[in-house]
């Protein structure tokens, strides 16, 4: 057995639970000074004061990690991206900052369609290569455990090669990986007016295969105007369901059609985006105990209006936050721009917005009962932080922060290694 001893971290924040954080219970993120943890392999086993785990051991046993001067926390849980695809939608960056809309790009063949072509001409091998380097990335930003979606096919094939390639990753790469199938994530032109027709084929076609080959637990769509409506989002979610499959949802980011209730009826485990949820669908959301899945990277990129954080949390709501990773509206996974943007522009607190990235992210991936937090139990999914204390995060803005990721245990990253 391997033995580690982490002790001495100036703080050790532990975000303590096995489920998501609402409302004011957000604040908690239960730090301990002096802070201690026991590793037995990969799992954590205790978590005290230096003092009170000093008392409990033979410290000879253990290889002793000094974090003196240094920030211990959970791993970040990407709860939302899309980082397997192929090709980039640089030149639509440039559009959109020149005063294009997203759905004026989408509607003359830009967005989403755009990354179907270079994604059905990539190989499987190909798209794994880019998606490791992707990968490596967000673990040097803390990301242990990271959700990837389907979606830049839209035909068997294509679905089945992107998924596939994410299972590879998930069984080679330090960094979880939590697979969902986004087979309608948007409408290609030979579906237009036939969306229920697409959606069929999903049903029937391609996802029996997902579950066949296990390549995918949750299902998801993209609820808006000129993409799929509620009531055929209703109509999908409802037989994903009866599949088995756990379900997200795209909803209310650019109209507000009634995805967050939506999300809601259908007992989504989170609705993502939510920029424009209505004051009824927040309700809904915190009665049913759907996580919502804020994206504030999207919407800096986007220059559109923040979701209201705030307000969700202030209603009594789990929010989690997260990067959409994607290559058109927010090509960043970047954890230091979200923290910036939680505290500076959502009127989040540090610790509000370290829930909403730990032990919230990892409910909306329904893991909360094995990462998102340092207790006993739990996965040993363990990052460092350069400096002493969580109020660094939002000060020290826009800079990585962190120096030291231990994943189930092993040291995965170090900055300083070559």
């Amino acid at each position: 057995m391997k033995k580690r001893y982490i002790r001495h971290a100036s703080e050790l924040v532990t975000c303590k639970g096995n489920a998501p954080k609402h409302g004011k219970e957000m604040s908690d993120i239960g730090i301990i000074k002096d802070g201690a943890v026991l590793i037995h392999d990969d799992k954590i086993v205790a978590v005290g004061t230096t003092k009170e785990l000093d008392e409990q051991i033979n410290i000879e046993e253990y290889e002793v990690i000094d974090a003196s001067g240094k920030t211990v926390m959970p791993g970040f849980v990407d709860s939302h991206t899309h980082f397997i695809f192929g090709g980039y939608r640089a030149d639509e960056f440039s559009w959109r900052l020149k005063g294009d809309s997203y759905m004026s790009i989408m509607e003359r063949g830009g967005g989403i369609n755009a990354t179907v072509v270079p994604t059905r001409e990539a190989t499987e091998e190909e798209l794994v290569e880019a998606g490791r380097e992707r990968l490596n990335r967000m673990l040097e930003f803390g990301v242990t455990t990271v959700e990837g979606k389907s979606g830049y096919g839209m035909d068997c094939e294509t679905e089945l090669k992107q998924l596939r390639a994410m299972k590879k990753l998930d069984e080679t790469h330090a960094v979880d990986i939590v697979r969902t199938f986004l087979g309608p994530h948007s409408v290609l032109p030979e579906w237009k007016g036939k969306e229920r027709e697409f959606l069929e084929e999903q049903l029937q076609v391609v996802m029996p295969k997902v579950k066949e080959e296990n390549l995918a637990e949750f299902a998801d769509i993209f609820t808006e105007k000129n993409v799929f409506n509620i009531e055929d989002s209703e109509y999908y979610l409802t037989k994903a369901k009866e599949m088995g499959f756990k379900l997200k949802i795209h909803a209310d980011e650019i109209y507000q059609l009634g995805g967050a209730e939506l999300a809601s009826r259908v007992g989504a485990v989170s609705a993502d985006h939510l920029l424009k949820a209505s004051d009824e669908g927040i309700h809904q959301m915190r009665d049913a105990g759907v996580i919502s899945t804020l994206l504030p990277a999207t919407a800096f990129c986007l220059k559109e209006e923040y979701a209201p954080g705030r307000k969700m949390i202030d209603e009594g709501c789990a929010v989690a936050i997260a990067s959409d990773l994607n290559p058109g509206s927010c090509f960043t996974n970047s954890i230091p721009l979200l923290v910036a943007l939680g505290c500076i522009y959502m009127n989040m607190s540090i610790e509000e917005v370290i829930t909403a990235l730990t032990i919230n992210g990892a409910a909306a991936v329904d893991r909360a009962d094995t990462v998102g937090s340092l207790e006993a139990g739990k996965q040993a999914d363990i990052i460092f932080l350069k400096f002493p204390s969580i109020h660094f995060m939002p000060y020290h803005t826009g800079i990585n922060l962190v120096e030291t990721v231990i994943k189930k245990g092993e040291t995965v990253y170090h900055k300083d290694w070559k």
